[in-house]
């Protein structure tokens, strides 16, 4: 399932904080900031995690085409167990819940039609 907000895609977990009250809609900005800071902080030495720019390593997908491979939404539970699988060099990262919902939102907000 597909939620645009804003103009944006957004995952459907981000959509149910929403609608619980849990994520007040002038926050998803905020979230999705808070996605892309962890995603420089954990991520950009490899993969592209912008909307041009180019991954530094072969094996690393850029975050714009990963809906291209499977539903943003997969990416929930691997996050949350750690990424054990991708490039050979990808380290393991266990993100909290908190950091999967920004993750999400920000990965969504650059996937190409």
């Amino acid at each position: 399932m597909t939620i645009f907000y804003g103009g944006r895609r957004l995952p459907a977990s981000v959509l149910a904080l929403m609608l619980l009250g849990h994520v007040h809609p002038a926050l998803a900005d905020s979230l999705t900031d808070h996605g892309k800071a962890l995603v420089e902080v954990n991520c950009a030495r490899c993969h592209a995690i912008g909307k041009t720019d180019k991954s530094s390593h072969p094996d690393a997908p850029a975050f714009r085409t990963l809906s291209k491979r499977y539903p943003i939404t997969d990416l929930e539970e691997a996050l949350a167990e750690g990424i054990s699988t991708g490039h050979p060099d990808m380290p393991e990262w266990i993100a909290s819940p908190d950091q999967i919902d920004a993750i999400i939102a920000y990965i969504s907000t650059l996937q190409q039609p």
